[in-house]
Formats: C-alpha cells, sequence, structure tokens
C-alpha cells in the first residue's frame, strides 16, 4: 500500500489523518480511491477536466509528477505520496 501525506489545509476532509494510505497502482487511481473515502478531497486536487490543478504540487517518492508521468505516475507499496498545495503571499 502506497502512503499518502496530507497536508494540513486538506485535513479537514480527512477528520484530521495526516497519513493514509491507498492500494491503486497510479496516482489518479490513488486520487480516485482517496476521494471515495473522503468525499471533497479529489475536487482540492483535480480541476474539472480531470486534470491536477494548477496550484497543487504532487510528489511521489520525492519527485514532482509532473516531471514523471503525471497522474499516469505508478505508485508501488513503498511510494510515498506528498501533496503540497501553492502557498501564496508576499
Amino acid at each position: 500500500m502506497a502512503t499518502v501525506r496530507i497536508p494540513t489545509p486538506m485535513r479537514r476532509y480527512t477528520n484530521g489523518e495526516r497519513l493514509t494510505t491507498v492500494s491503486a497502482g497510479t496516482l489518479a487511481g490513488a486520487i480516485k480511491e482517496l476521494g471515495g473515502r473522503y468525499p471533497g478531497l479529489a475536487d482540492r486536487l483535480l480541476d474539472d477536466s480531470g486534470q491536477l490543478h494548477e496550484f497543487v504540487n504532487v510528489f511521489v517518492n520525492d519527485q514532482d509528477v509532473r516531471l514523471l508521468d503525471g497522474l499516469a505516475t505508478p505508485l508501488d507499496d513503498r511510494a510515498e505520496v506528498s501533496i503540497i498545495p501553492a502557498m501564496a503571499g508576499g
């Protein structure tokens, strides 16, 4: 099972959980699994066209998925997925 790190701003959708696991084989499957388990979470990650929101960064094993295979990035049992919302400010 891959481990998913939930950032603080999104923990309201996960009942405060910081870590969870998914059995999906790809990032897209993981987001679908998370969305089924935690209503509203997938909407924070994906835009209306089903792509990652531009203000959300996702890393698999410390590598940006946009530089890998995007939503098709494979996950194995040792994968660590980190969701990092972009921060704005001055």
